[in-house]
């Protein structure tokens, strides 16, 4: 079609019907640009189409902020009904040894952790038969021990919730598991006063699962959930 061609009428009019179909059309835009300025030639600079290009240029910029922005606000919606569902289902169990199987099951399965393991600081070298049988979820440590673990024995106050890569498990935490375990969540556990703490260790064989650049809220809440929980069957 030459420069002088006519539109066929009935294209014509159907773009003077809905003229903002093609201002909605980015790629007929796009070609319209174009052919403009190549009808106005080389030696004519066209300012609009320069700011047309800024301007889809930054369009293009903000629809992937806000891809970006309405993937993490579903992201952290999923993850707070998962927690949601965690929470329900640790509060389900009505006795003690009930409840840490099931933290050690259903709990790490909806959470989608490979192994939860409770570790509690005790001066006593307890041969509670309870304890072996709960050997899967439940460690014992000597005073102190928590605190040098979320701190990787640097010493200083310890971060309440610690998400890290593992190279080397603690098979004191995690037993015979520790061979597999690659990544962690460790959450510390305040049982009231007068008591030792505790911690919550989640692990991973996805050494990507748990990172420090992810956020705590969620792990720091259903640790506060979990610590009132267990003053509760320690009194």
């Amino acid at each position: 079609m030459s420069g002088s061609a006519k539109l066929e009428e009935a294209v014509r009019s159907e773009i003077l019907a809905k003229p903002y179909a093609i201002l909605d059309d980015q790629d007929v835009m796009h070609a319209l640009i174009e052919a403009n300025a190549k009808a106005m030639g080389n030696n004519v600079v066209d300012l609009r189409g320069i700011v047309m290009e800024r301007l889809e240029t930054r369009l293009d910029r903000l629809e992937d902020t806000h891809r970006s922005v309405i993937a993490a606000a579903y992201e952290n919606l999923a993850g707070t009904n998962q927690v949601h569902r965690a929470i329900l289902k640790m509060l389900e169990p009505t006795g003690f040894e009930a409840f840490l199987r099931g933290l050690g099951g259903d709990v790490a399965e909806i959470l989608q952790v490979d192994r939860i393991t409770l570790v509690l600081e005790t001066v006593q070298n307890d041969d509670d038969p309870v304890v072996d049988r709960l050997d899967s979820v439940l460690a014992l440590a000597e005073p102190g021990f928590v605190d040098t673990y979320l701190s990787h024995g640097r010493g200083g106050p310890a971060r309440p919730v610690v998400l890290r890569q593992v190279h080397d498990a603690s098979p004191l935490v995690y037993g015979e598991a520790a061979d597999w375990v690659r990544s962690e969540a460790c959450l510390k556990l305040d049982f009231g006063k007068g008591r030792l703490p505790g911690m919550l260790a989640m692990a991973a064989e996805d050494p990507h699962q748990f990172s420090p650049t992810q956020g705590t809220e969620l792990l720091a809440f259903f640790a506060g959930v979990f610590e009132r929980t267990m003053r509760h069957w320690l009194s």
